[in-house]
């Protein structure tokens, strides 16, 4: 029998914290009682349960986490009034596709991360994730040409930017700065 390697408490700790959040927010109630059985069954699960290891960066930026939280809700916002639109306008004669996206960081908590934050926006979901090339495959709404394929990958590829400035590896934002200011193009990360 293997025996896992013990994950230091400092790394743990944001995983255990959101463990506990997540079950505040299962139970909706957010009382000190709640909230401290909510740590011991997350502590737990992170520490006698095998799991595959979720291997934080260390890291977080609150500026960057306010940004993405920014631009999250705007994207929010204005997909659901372009999905409401095109109900009314285009209906059933709406076309739809499935986009093939590959990110940047092989990072599980970034390819998961992306993916949830790009499926919680009207108009997209993802149906598919390759973790061995860390690609998604989208299912999105209005998409017709090879340019409204591009400009999801651009959306995908820009929310994981975002998303690796808050909580990436030092070696994701070495990645992020090593590339050209095109970056973004798509074409050559399909």
């Amino acid at each position: 029998m293997m025996t896992r390697q013990r994950i230091p408490l400092r790394v743990e700790l944001p995983l255990l914290i959101w463990l506990v959040i997540v079950w505040g927010a299962l139970w909706q109630d957010f009382s000190l009682g709640n909230l401290a059985f909510g740590a011991i069954i997350a502590f737990a699960v992170a520490n006698f349960l095998y799991l595959p290891p979720v291997e934080l960066s260390g890291r977080f930026n609150l500026f960057y986490a306010v940004g993405f939280a920014g631009r999250f809700l705007y994207q929010l916002l204005q997909a659901s009034v372009q999905v409401f639109w095109l109900a009314l306008v285009r209906g059933p004669k709406l076309k739809n596709a499935v986009v093939r996206v590959r990110l940047r960081s092989p990072s599980d908590l970034l390819v998961t991360a992306t993916g949830h934050a790009l499926s919680l926006i009207p108009g997209s979901l993802v149906v598919e994730v390759d973790r061995s090339t860390s690609t998604l495959y989208l299912h999105c709404l209005n998409v017709a040409t090879d340019d409204d394929a591009e400009k999801v990958r651009e959306n995908a590829r820009r929310t994981e930017e975002w998303l690796i400035r808050v909580m990436g590896s030092r070696e994701d934002l070495a990645l992020l700065r090593s590339e050209a200011p095109h970056h973004l193009d798509g074409r050559a990360h399909q």
